[in-house]
């Protein structure tokens, strides 16, 4: 079985267990990692048993995939930032650098334009790594930023336009879907169960034995900050990793609702879920 997912403290921490063999009885997991855009394309080919991808791309994955209810990101005070330069104005923004065409981050982003009445600014599609650097040089005029970014934008002189976590609860009353774990259509019920509980398993031994996985952990962010990587892992690491539960699942439903009535996504499925 094939397992891919980002690089990111959150997922790391979250699957480090299960990557290293640590929790009895899970299925021994092939591992890849990648940008979270580069997950949502390789998601459209079918690649991997096992992925995590960005909730903006689920619409166009339901044919070959299904949602498990743990492992995820998804909560409130974490969404995507708008940031640019001092004196930037979001109502006349001519263009942004987004993290990709799939990402939950930029489906917000369209949703929040359209709900203005604002034109869409220009896009260029950058490696999340890559936007800050792009806005503070002037290449655009404004970054779309997701992950560790949130944390560090004002160490580059930015400011924030518009935090779209915040807008997104403001307008739905929902917690903000980031990211989830899709289970290939051809693997068994039984075998997504095994895998959902194993997800679970994995992220109890990463609270009960941080020791042993931080290490993995700070491996993937050796270019982060010790306690912006700790930041990270508190902010998108929560009760909804362990369970979507009922408040999670509506607000990844509300979500693509929002997308299809806007015509940019197709309806998703009935079976959502495996």
């Amino acid at each position: 079985m094939r397992l891919a997912y980002s690089p990111c403290p959150n997922d790391t921490y979250i699957f480090a267990a299960l990557t290293h063999h640590l929790v009895p009885g899970a299925p021994r997991a092939e591992v890849a990692l990648h940008d979270i855009e580069e997950l949502n394309t390789a998601a459209l080919e079918g690649r991997y048993e096992l992925t995590k991808i960005s909730y903006g791309a689920i619409p166009f994955l339901l044919d070959r995939y299904r949602l498990l209810r743990a492992g995820g990101a998804l909560g409130r005070g974490c969404g995507p930032l708008v940031v640019a330069r001092p004196g930037v104005v979001l109502e006349r923004l001519r263009s942004v650098a987004i993290p990709g065409q799939m990402t939950t981050a930029y489906l917000l982003l369209r949703l929040l334009f359209a709900d203005l009445g604002l034109p869409l600014p220009e896009v260029r599609p950058l490696r999340f790594d890559g936007i800050i650097g792009a806005v503070e040089q002037g290449d655009v005029e404004a970054g779309l930023i997701i992950h560790e970014s949130r944390f560090t934008y004002r160490d580059h002189g930015l400011v924030c336009l518009v935090d779209l976590g915040e807008w997104w609860e403001e307008v739905t009353g929902h917690p903000i879907p980031l990211g989830g774990i899709l289970a290939r259509r051809d693997l068994p019920v039984e075998e997504c169960r095994r895998v959902n509980e194993s997800i679970r398993r994995s992220l109890a031994h990463a609270r009960a034995h941080e020791s042993e996985i931080i290490g993995y952990v700070r491996e993937h962010a050796q270019e982060m900050d010790e306690h912006v990587m700790r930041n990270h892992i508190a902010l998108y690491v929560n009760e909804f990793s362990d369970d979507l539960g009922t408040e999670g699942e509506a607000a990844i439903r509300v979500l693509l609702e929002r997308g299809t009535k806007a015509g940019w996504t197709p309806a998703a499925p009935a079976d959502l879920f495996a």
